[in-house]
């Protein structure tokens, strides 16, 4: 199912980098040979532009799996809902959504368990749980605490889940045979606007019918009678365009950050292909693996700027009621 209809549409296009042989000026045209996507030669008719970057950014019906190849996902028949058509199947961004939930759930809760019982056996942790602890400490007492204001405990478990699922999503896309779900606007789109339910639930919850105030323009008392009735019209709709620019800023934050990183270290690559050179493979290489270590760091910065932003917009507007 995509969201297209929720956030405003955003276009990304990019063009494929393929490898053409090329013939001499004076030579008789020669075969054309190029390899395709499994690492089989195309000849002929057959051959043509390769895609190295797109398949790996952009959502399919299909997955690659090592020994298995291309594997078609289950299509279903779609949903009408008036004249709304939805459509339900899996697609790879679905599946890898799926696989980030469960390592996440596979990290975790051994980690806890494992924390509890070293912390009965011999009162501190060790090993692998020693560095979640590490982790889930600083995002509770320095993203989420520190952000949403006081008794903000209630808020803890939504700033770790979306650290820990973002954060594994993001790392997906840096494995053979991933795919980064987060470089797709229908997912970062869905992440923000789940925010957005629980600044506004926030809001009404901790403010009460002050929580107007948050979309009409209330002027201090001080401004003449004339400019208030110039501002109150201006700021209300100022007021209400920013409460969707923050989960708007959101969505295309985490997915310009996903998309353009995987893109550089793609067409790195595809310099390899474009060339056929050493004296700009090596090069194009050793400047794919910075990038990829870039990646990492481009990681685990996405989840932390998306989960302490949502924390400081629900600190925002529970900021209010006090």
């Amino acid at each position: 199912m995509t969201f297209r209809s929720l956030v405003l549409a955003i276009v990304c296009a990019a063009a494929p980098i393929g490898a053409r042989a090329q013939a001499a000026p004076n030579a008789r045209p020669a075969q054309q040979i190029e390899v395709g996507p499994r690492g089989d030669r195309l000849t002929g008719k057959q051959a043509g532009p390769v895609d190295i970057i797109m398949p790996h950014i952009t959502d399919s019906h299909s997955l690659e799996l090592p020994f298995a190849g291309e594997v078609e996902l289950p299509r279903w028949k779609p949903v009408h809902i008036g004249s709304l058509e939805i459509d339900f199947s899996p697609t790879k961004h679905v599946v890898m959504l799926g696989v980030a939930a469960v390592l996440c759930m596979l990290v975790l809760i051994p980690a806890a368990i494992a924390h509890e019982r070293h912390h009965t056996e011999r009162g501190s942790p060790k090993g692998f749980a020693t560095g979640i602890e590490a982790v889930v400490l600083y995002i509770r007492n320095d993203v989420v605490l520190a952000n949403v204001g006081p008794h903000g405990n209630a808020f803890v478990p939504f700033g770790l889940t979306l650290f820990f699922f973002i954060l594994f999503a993001n790392l997906l896309g840096l494995v053979p045979y991933g795919s980064t779900a987060t470089g797709n606007i229908s997912v970062t789109g869905m992440l923000a606007i789940i925010t957005f339910v629980v600044v506004e639930v926030t809001g009404v919850r901790t403010q009460r019918w002050r929580y107007l105030r948050t979309i009409f323009y209330v002027p201090p008392k001080e401004i003449p009678f004339l400019v208030k009735i110039l501002m109150v019209p201006i700021m209300t709709v100022v007021e209400i365009i920013g409460k969707f620019t923050k989960p708007f800023a959101l969505a295309i934050r985490l997915f310009a950050n996903m998309t353009a990183g995987h893109v550089v270290l793609l067409a790195l690559i595809s310099l390899i292909f474009t060339f056929a050179s050493y004296l700009v493979g090596i090069p194009a290489v050793l400047m794919g693996v910075g990038s990829s270590l870039l990646e990492i760091f481009v990681a685990f910065l996405q989840a932390y700027i998306f989960t302490i932003l949502s924390c400081v917009f629900i600190g925002l507007i529970r900021s209010e009621a006090h």
